[in-house]
């Protein structure tokens, strides 16, 4: 009974972290990112709970092991970072992946790992619904104005990634479902969010993943001889073409500048010498210096932002000119420079060998399968981290709450279980991971509690109020640095100035102060 709440808590997490969404506008990216944060901290905080016996069984393999090196060396980096409230935040993320897959993988060796597979397919769809809700003329303070069709999740690439590497899934839980017809429109509906945010990233994500998915096939012996499993594929194909049509035909609500967006997105896929490919280079490179300059445990997780400023020239593309000191985004834009950057090199390696861990074994269960079900399953997790890795080249993904409940909770649903017994997972270690996300649970709502109070009140006490529950908050902080007589403003602009140092906002306020 315990193993059955933590499978539907663990599916009704994949949806809530798609929906989680505070309506306070003047708070942008962070009313999109913090409530995820919290419905992933809470399902894996939860799910861990009610599946403790589940992953007490789990045998500890050389890959868990890398992922445990790699959030011990992420906490010494947090403890070292400029900012540790964003330490705390972004390691966070990473304690709750890792208890994800601990979870679907306890699961799945319980013989739940198809109902886990089919929870997060859903949530992929019901992702790409919201898109494409926006997309065609649909408005709420639910959905982001400026990075239409963003949909619930605040951002249009934020969907295309989750829309490219979740498709296997979809597909996955497509060949199986008894209602072929009904599950195949999930096929179309993500097809057709993929189309129409014309990110770039997930469109190569995308063809990474569908090349890998076809060589799979081929490559599975008992999966190439399945006559179902090829008409079935060919079914889903002529679904994705009608939602790639749908999406090209059917007039839109999206305000594009050119006459022909979705061309000139094909034509820019590979071009890095001007726009923003070209500005990602520049940054890449930065990103690279900054990670060389603190190789053993980097600049914190999180802290990217806080740093990037130092390392680079006025005029960089990634700072904000409306807000000296600051970045534009709260991370660069790759998965991969973010690691090096801010954890270290040894960590990233760790991480690294971990993923390409779980890649190596499943094409090893993809050439030994038995079955065709067996070499589906492979070849579904082989397209899920190819589409993940390469989305993560050009965009945050692994970073973000979402995506790392997805794909995390996919690979603990679809990896081969070990044939080799090391030893079973120790319980002091789960144990701390679980504190970690009741901590990180904790701070998430103390995050959505002040930025409500802060979008709500104007008087000085009740901003106090908020930023006693949350401290991190810079727009709190800064807030009331311009407020109250100058003891009280003091206070508060040298925290402010403590969160981003670099900040002239931050230090102009505190000019004077002790």
């Amino acid at each position: 009974m315990a193993e059955r709440l933590a499978l539907r808590l663990l599916q009704l997490g994949a949806i809530a972290v798609v929906v989680a969404v505070s309506t306070r506008h003047i708070f942008d990216l962070e009313r999109f990112l913090v409530p995820k944060e919290l419905a992933l901290h809470a399902t894996a905080l939860f799910g861990a709970l009610f599946a403790w016996h589940a992953i007490r069984r789990l045998t500890l393999t050389r890959i868990d092991k890398l992922l445990l090196g790699y959030l011990l060396l992420g906490a010494v980096s947090a403890l070292f970072a400029t900012n540790r409230w964003l330490g705390l935040r972004a390691f966070a993320v990473s304690v709750s992946a890792v208890l994800i897959l601990w979870i679907a993988r306890g699961l799945s060796e319980a013989g739940m790992g198809r109902a886990v597979g089919n929870g997060l397919a859903l949530a992929v769809v019901a992702a790409a619904v919201t898109s494409l809700l926006q997309a065609y003329g649909v408005y709420t303070h639910l959905f982001a104005l400026n990075r239409a069709p963003g949909g619930t999740l605040g951002n249009r690439n934020f969907v295309a990634h989750v829309a490219a590497f979740g498709l296997p899934l979809v597909v996955l839980a497509a060949i199986r479902a008894k209602r072929f017809l009904l599950v195949s429109c999930g096929v179309a509906i993500v097809f057709a969010a993929l189309i129409l945010t014309r990110s770039r990233a997930a469109w190569l994500a995308s063809a990474a993943m569908l090349l890998i998915f076809f060589v799979a096939i081929l490559i599975s012996a008992p999966l190439r001889r399945d006559g179902q499993t090829w008409r079935r594929i060919v079914a889903l194909a002529l679904f994705a073409a009608g939602g790639v049509a749908a999406a090209l035909l059917i007039p839109n609500a999206l305000h594009w500048r050119s006459d022909n967006p979705y061309l000139e997105s094909v034509k820019g896929v590979a071009d890095y010498e001007k726009g923003s490919g070209h500005g990602r280079l520049i940054q890449y490179r930065n990103s690279l210096f900054m990670a060389l300059r603190h190789p053993l445990f980097g600049v914190g997780p999180g802290n990217w932002p806080v740093e990037y400023p130092r390392h680079v020239k006025a005029g960089d593309r990634s700072l904000d000119p409306s807000d000296p000191g600051m970045t534009f985004n709260p991370w660069p834009s790759s998965d991969w420079m973010a690691f090096l950057a801010e954890r270290g090199i040894a960590a990233t390696v760790l991480f690294a060998l971990a993923l390409l861990g779980v890649f190596v074994a499943a094409f090893h269960r993809l050439r030994a399968a038995v079955d065709a079900e067996q070499g589906l399953l492979a070849a579904t997790l082989l397209a899920t981290l190819a589409a993940a890795g390469v989305a993560g080249m050009f965009d945050a993904v692994l970073l973000l709450a979402l995506p790392s409940l997805i794909i995390f909770g996919a690979i603990g649903a679809l990896w081969p279980t070990p044939s080799l017994v090391e030893r079973q997972a120790p319980s002091p270690v789960v144990l701390v991971l679980i504190a970690i996300t009741a901590i990180a649970t904790y701070r998430s709502t103390a995050q959505i509690i002040a930025m409500e109070i802060f979008a709500t009140h104007t008087d000085r006490a009740s901003i106090e109020r908020a930023a006693r529950i949350d401290p991190s908050n810079y727009s709190v902080q800064m807030r009331l640095a311009r407020r109250g007589n100058r003891k009280q403003r003091c206070e508060h602009a040298l925290i402010a100035r403590s969160l981003y140092p670099l900040a002239e906002a931050a230090r102009d306020v505190s000019l004077g102060c002790r």
